[in-house]
């Protein structure tokens, strides 16, 4: 991935990807901004998308557990191009500029393979993601306990995403540690998300279930939802 310098030297940068998601580096933070961030970091990372959180937030988990860098914020703000849901601002942070850069690869690069778990057409959108061992971005957002499995998914209009939930938690012995809707959780977003947790192989089948119901449901309102990358799940 190119690496771009643009003003100053302490603001770099690192790359864009799918879902147009940028990733930045700032080495050396202002003081204000770290106290208004409630951190004591100066270096920072930057990953913030238009659309999709889950498949981000699935990578910058990933960016943690290879860097040593650590979790400062993630907030999911509403964004009329997210197809009905969200976009996504997160920020990691480190003493050591070189963490935060490498995380920030790390997540522009796993942003683009859990693409493929995002499904869009002109009526709404579909979002899953599945971790097999959670760490702290995860263990912050969705309240799953380090080192468990993580399922996530989520469907506009939010009447899809409720048979959506109800077919996962019909599937397999799932426990859901969030529940988010419209007026719950959500910046009013027309969707429905759950995340939750349990066996490995009951998580993943929850979400391949919940997928299988939201894409029949979509299909039946619009064109072929399609995504950015491949699917993978």
């Amino acid at each position: 991935m190119d690496m771009y310098s643009f003003g100053a030297s302490s603001r770099e940068l690192v790359g864009v990807t799918v879902l147009d998601t940028v990733g930045l580096v700032i080495s050396g933070a202002d003081e204000l901004l770290k106290e208004k961030l409630g951190t004591r970091f100066s270096a920072l990372g930057v990953i913030s998308s238009r659309t999709g959180a889950a498949g981000q937030i699935v990578a910058v988990d990933e960016a943690i557990k290879n860097t040593g860098a650590e979790l400062v914020t993630i907030q999911l703000p509403r964004d009329t191009k997210g197809w009905g849901g969200h976009g996504n601002f997160i920020v990691i942070g480190s003493d050591d500029v070189s963490q935060v850069r490498r995380g920030v690869e790390i997540a522009l690069e796993l942003t683009k393979k859990n693409a493929g778990e995002v499904y869009i057409n002109d009526a709404g959108h579909l979002e899953f993601a599945f971790s097999a061992s959670a760490s702290s971005a995860l263990n912050s957002m969705f309240d799953i306990p380090e080192g468990r499995a993580f399922g996530f998914m989520a469907g506009s209009p939010a009447a899809i995403g409720l048979l959506m939930a109800d077919k996962a938690l019909k599937s397999a012995g799932i426990t859901v540690t969030k529940y988010m809707s419209p007026d719950c959780g959500t910046s009013h977003s027309n969707e429905i998300i759950i995340a939750f947790t349990g066996q490995t192989d009951a998580v993943r089948t929850a979400v391949l279930e919940a997928r299988k119901v939201g894409l029949e449901l979509l299909r039946a309102m619009g064109p072929e939802p399609k995504g950015p990358s491949e699917p993978f799940l």
